[in-house]
């Protein structure tokens, strides 16, 4: 593959997930301050997004989308977003920014036992022990999530629970459809995505998004909410698909180590999260896990 092409790729997931560490502050300041349900935002989100995305389409050569591929971007779509957003935004008020971005981690992980599942990539004992060790610092980390009285919200298990959903849904969405992402361009199929998303969530947030009083939000909660559509939802992914064109999935799913080290320095700064041992073991052992993965996975590659 053309150099300069991967350069792009390598940019496009940088700051992708560069913005989704941002992404996990900011949601996690919206959704707790009750000001808007997380169905709703998800809502919002997706209908802001799809609107731009449709708008963007205007602009270009017109595309047709084969009849036979619809279902199959309904289910990236299920997958890719719906999915991913939900299980995020119900799990994040339950969840501290820091916890969220180490269970995330294990993103690679998953994406490189669907590969294997999809392409017959061989599971060595050293990609097994990673695995296993990761799932270790996750396991701690759940048993020493207890509820406190103190100002900065602790985790709770089902607020895990929820981030590994989110992170199987999103790398399922990464390994299984590549091939429809490099059919169309990156314009047509989030179109489509954002549309079957918007129209998915529709019958259960409409009750929600009436009763938003949105004339009374703070002008902080707007900026949020703006920074979320157009930055989180529009732009990240708008610069996935760009990644996923040029770069093996795997690859695609590592940037996500960007990620927790924005979020935990925000979050810490901003006092939203505070730094202890036990979060500390959690994190080393999480990422040792990570980093045996993913260097069994080199090794093959280049073998």
């Amino acid at each position: 593959m053309d150099k300069k092409i991967t350069i792009i790729g390598h940019i496009a997931c940088f700051t992708a997930y560069l913005i989704f560490g941002l992404n996990i502050i900011v949601c996690k300041d919206l959704t707790s301050s009750n000001a808007i349900s997380p169905l709703a935002l998800f809502t919002l989100r997706s209908l802001g997004a799809g609107a731009l995305f449709w708008l963007v389409s205007l602009f270009r050569p017109k595309e047709m989308v084969e009849k036979c591929d619809l279902p199959k971007i309904f289910a990236a779509s299920v997958l890719g977003f719906f999915l991913t957003q939900i299980t995020f935004l119900v799990a994040i008020p339950q969840i501290t920014p820091m916890d969220c971005s180490i269970v995330a981690s294990l993103s690679p992980i998953y994406t490189m036992f669907i590969a294997a599942f999809a392409i017959k990539e061989p599971l060595s004992a050293k990609k097994i022990g990673g695995v296993v060790l990761s799932l270790c610092g996750i396991l701690y980390l759940i048993l020493n999530s207890v509820t406190s009285t103190s100002t900065v919200v602790q985790t709770t298990p089902i607020g895990i629970v929820l981030i590994v959903a989110n992170s199987l849904c999103f790398s399922l969405y990464l390994g299984v459809f590549k091939p429809l992402i490099s059919k169309y361009s990156v314009v047509t199929f989030m179109k489509w995505i954002f549309l079957f998303s918007t129209l998915m969530s529709l019958p259960f947030s409409m009750k929600e998004l009436i009763a938003v009083d949105f004339a009374a939000l703070p002008p902080s909660y707007i900026a949020e909410l703006g920074f979320l559509i157009i930055c989180a939802t529009f732009v990240t992914y708008f610069l996935i698909p760009i990644g996923q064109k040029r770069l093996r999935p795997t690859l695609v799913s590592m940037y996500s180590y960007v990620q927790p080290l924005v979020a935990i320095v925000v979050s810490i700064c901003v006092g939203m999260d505070t730094l202890s041992w036990q979060k500390i073991v959690a994190a080393v052992t999480v990422f040792s896990g990570v980093i045996v993965v993913s260097r069994s996975q080199h090794r093959d590659m280049t073998k």
